[in-house]
């Protein structure tokens, strides 16, 4: 299931719109769609929460305009997919300033939207691999891109993630194999990095968001380093030094949600 947020002051195209969403579930079995309308962008953002993973915005609305929404947007939430959906192409092709996925012109066919809605829902597909957690004799789902680093602590896995740590029985080596082809790197015997969190690597110390430093081990850096620039040639990390998101074909124990 995909939350999308339509943002559409115009009943006609909004219903249009949700037209097309029911057309591309009804081709695609395997894709459901949840969606939320809004007649303008204040209430979409004032308050918001970073829960959706498609955004179709026009760009001629009352109180803000699509452009100035679409940066305040980009400032709350850098991943969710955005589109614009408009009759003013000259200012969709600024996209580029808001990372806009795509945009479609009104009036628009449907072959059209369904070959750009294919985009944004393979795109999140691959955002959303997730890893199935045992503890307790229950389970739980997480998110890959939701987690910093994985430590390894005598037979527990402590996996730091955006919600807390949460703490399983598990084999490291096992784990690393499973999850290397999502952007998952081993810097030292206790730990296995999510490169999409690093920021810097300086000297035997690899830094992550908020602020979390940890040791490289001598055995492992020069490993380290090799995959890190093998994402960085793949384009899996930004050239600034920060992550962003490594995944692929789910193997091991991913899953997709």
């Amino acid at each position: 299931m995909f939350s999308v947020a339509v943002v559409e002051d115009d009943e006609d195209a909004a219903a249009r719109l949700r037209a097309c969403l029911a057309e591309y579930e009804a081709g695609h079995p395997d894709v459901r769609f949840d969606v939320t309308e809004f007649r303008e962008p204040t209430s979409f953002l004032d308050p918001y929460k970073a829960s959706w993973d498609m955004v179709f915005m026009d760009i001629g609305m009352p109180n803000m305009d699509g452009m100035e929404a679409a940066h305040r947007l980009r400032e709350l939430d850098a991943e969710v997919v955005l589109i614009f959906v408009t009759n003013m192409a000259q200012f969709a092709a600024k996209g580029y300033e808001v990372d806009a996925l795509d945009y479609i012109i009104k009036p628009f066919a449907y072959p059209d939207f369904e070959r750009k809605l294919t985009r944004a829902v393979r795109l999140r597909e691959r955002e959303s691999d997730s890893i199935v957690i045992a503890q307790r004799g229950a389970s739980q789902r997480i998110r890959l891109r939701d987690i910093s680093h994985v430590e390894v602590r005598g037979r527990n896995l402590d996996y730091h993630t955006e919600r807390g740590v949460i703490t399983t029985s598990g084999s490291l080596k096992e784990l690393e194999a499973a999850l290397k082809p999502y952007g998952f790197v081993r810097c030292g015997n206790p730990y296995l990095v999510n490169q999409r969190y690093i920021t810097a690597v300086r000297g035997q110390t690899v830094l992550l968001e908020r602020g979390v430093e940890l040791p490289i081990g001598r055995a492992y850096r020069k490993q380290f380093l090799t995959d890190l620039a093998a994402e960085l040639g793949r384009g899996h990390v930004a050239s600034g030094g920060a992550s962003v998101v490594s995944t692929g074909t789910p193997v091991g124990g991913a899953e997709r949600r």
